[in-house]
């Protein structure tokens, strides 16, 4: 049983408030036909969507059976809607592309009515209204009664209390309006129907109940039901309910419901039904997919890309600082010529620069810069984590020298290092051994080295060898490290490697190196021949070297003092070390 009382609804749009219903206080019996009569923008369609629960009102109290609805949730909504109101529109609002055994069968899908339930409910109800031989035509084989016929079997098949129909007959002919009209009236014995017409011969012709509405009020009532009258109504249902509470309990537990299954059979039928615009639009979204698919691949191969160049270059170059380095820029103005005591100069003559002069003496006592390194160290350990964004790999080495000494095809112990070459090529020049030194550091030849300590790995795991060092370097014969007293020799992708490094493996004479060098700085031919000389991988795997640390250098004289042997012409004593 339903009940308004002093129900407003208003409407507001910007400043502007518009009442659509105006304290209207109403009361229905459980079975009855009433029709709602009224100009047009009286209120008679708001009223029919409060009820239906399709519009909320602004104040006032809507109950049914006895049980108010201010307090509603969304869910409590949806329940009411689905399982005690049924809905027939004027404009019937039918699937087209669904059966009209579907269309009916829709309602108790949402339901989660399992399908030969719905199937049989849906046939029962159709037949009901006169189509039980038209269940698998469309809604567009058939004439307007009969579609109406369809909306009213669809209203129907939840079993609901109220059914509402607003203007059920106003695009029907006058015959047709009267067979629906009639099933309309053969309804009302069971149900409360609530229907908007402006028809008003109609209504005095198949209604119990006529309500008059203008301007949101109720002008008249030709069959009011009285308080008491609601009052022993609530008492019958409440009786009802009580000697059947299976009901009662299923009524409050019936909510809408659907399967994953059923939702999904659903969207494929309706996929199915309209196969172009299903195509055009998976067609588009394809598009759309591969697009940002392909922006995103894009993206991530050139950051990717990025990423790799940086750890590359900075693997090979990678950002150094030292304990004292050569000021580069003095050797570059040395070059150029001093500029800077020119400017004020008259040009009114020819001067001379000493550039020479100026080279030799950058070179021979180059101008040093010093890091703190020991402060740096510290700050790089006191802020860890803002270096580990960036870095890699953060790597101290220590002013050591590599003392690798190897026996050259000569059977001479040679130091398997370059920087002593340029050295002596610098003192067959004629420049003093000290100074040698000093010009090779200058100009970085004494940084030179073949030697290079490889970055370290997880020491926890065992691994002795970094995997950033593992992801840039091919194995190409051979293994990687097992032990630290192993060495690995580097190629170019070629398969190259340069005479240094012959030097370096005891494949080319100390003697040889030092004169193919002082013949090329004066300008005298060579011989190159060795450029075509191969070797095999096993020649130079398993290649041994004497590492002599520099405090072994220095072995008794047999005098009482000490003599520097890595000083001395003959290397033999090496030996002994």
């Amino acid at each position: 049983m339903l009940v308004l009382k002093d129900i407003i609804k208003d409407y507001v749009t910007g400043d502007t408030t518009v009442r659509a219903l105006d304290e209207v206080t109403l009361a229905f019996r459980k079975n009855e036909f009433v029709s709602i009569l009224g100009h047009s923008g009286c209120g008679k369609t708001t009223m029919l969507n409060i009820i239906g629960g399709l519009d909320r009102y602004t104040s006032g109290v809507m109950s049914i059976n006895g049980i108010s609805t201010e307090k509603y949730s969304d869910s409590d909504w949806d329940t009411y809607r689905n399982h005690s109101i049924g809905f027939v529109f004027q404009s019937y609002n039918l699937i087209p592309h669904q059966s009209v055994l579907s269309n009916v069968e829709l309602a108790l899908t949402l339901s989660g009515v399992s399908a030969a339930e719905r199937r049989r409910r849906a046939e029962e109800v159709l037949r009901k209204v006169g189509l039980g031989d038209q269940i698998h035509k469309k809604p567009n084989q058939m004439s307007g009664g009969q579609m109406q016929r369809v909306a009213i079997a669809r209203a129907l098949i939840n079993d609901p209390e109220i059914l509402l129909a607003d203007e059920p007959t106003g695009a029907l002919d006058t015959e047709t309006s009267i067979q629906i009209m009639d099933i309309l009236k053969e309804i009302s014995h069971d149900k409360l129907i609530i229907m908007v017409t402006h028809n008003p011969e109609i209504a005095e012709k198949y209604s119990d109940r006529i309500i008059r509405l203008k301007d949101g009020r109720v002008t008249g009532d030709t069959n009011p039901f009285s308080i008491s009258d609601e009052e022993k109504e609530i008492e019958e249902i409440n009786k009802k309910e009580e000697e059947e509470p299976s009901s009662k309990k299923a009524r409050k537990k019936r909510r809408p419901s659907m399967s994953f299954f059923t939702a999904l059979s659903l969207s494929l039928n309706n996929l199915l039904t309209k196969k172009t615009r299903t195509f055009m639009t998976s067609f588009a979204g394809s598009i759309g997919i591969i697009g940002i698919a392909l922006i995103l691949s894009l993206s991530n191969g050139i950051n990717a890309y990025i990423g790799r160049v940086q750890k590359d270059t900075l693997s090979s170059y990678p950002i150094m600082l030292q304990k004292e380095e050569v000021d580069m820029a003095g050797v570059i103005l040395s070059i150029m010529g001093n500029q800077s005591d020119k400017k004020d100069r008259e040009l009114d003559k020819i001067y001379v620069s000493t550039v020479t002069y100026d080279l030799m003496q950058t070179m021979i006592n180059p101008d040093m810069n010093s890091n703190n390194l020991k402060k740096f160290k510290e700050y790089i350990q006191n802020n860890k984590e803002k270096f580990d964004q960036f870095a890699e790999l953060i790597r101290y080495g220590y002013d050591v020298d590599i003392n690798a000494y190897i026996k050259d095809t000569e059977n001479n112990y040679v130091k398997a290092d370059i920087a002593d070459l340029y050295a002596n090529m610098a003192g067959g020049m004629g420049v003093d051994q000290n100074q040698a030194s000093s010009m090779t550091s200058s100009v970085g030849m004494g940084n030179y080295s073949v030697w290079e300590e490889m970055i370290p790995g997880d020491e926890s795991s065992g691994e002795l060898v970094h995997e950033m060092i593992k992801e840039q370097y091919e194995i190409v014969s051979g293994r990687w490290p097992e032990d630290k007293s192993e060495i690995m020799l580097v190629v170019t992708p070629d398969n190259e490697i340069s005479d240094m490094t012959l030097y370096s493996l005891g494949l080319v004479s100390y003697d040889d190196m030092l004169a193919t060098m002082l013949a090329a700085m004066r300008g005298e031919q060579v011989d190159v021949s060795a450029k075509d000389v191969t070797y095999e991988y096993d020649d130079l795997i398993g290649i041994k070297y004497k590492l002599i640390p520099t405090s072994a250098y220095y072995v008794p004289d047999g005098n009482g003092g000490w003599t520097d042997v890595s000083k001395l012409e003959d290397k033999t004593k090496l030996n002994g070390i």
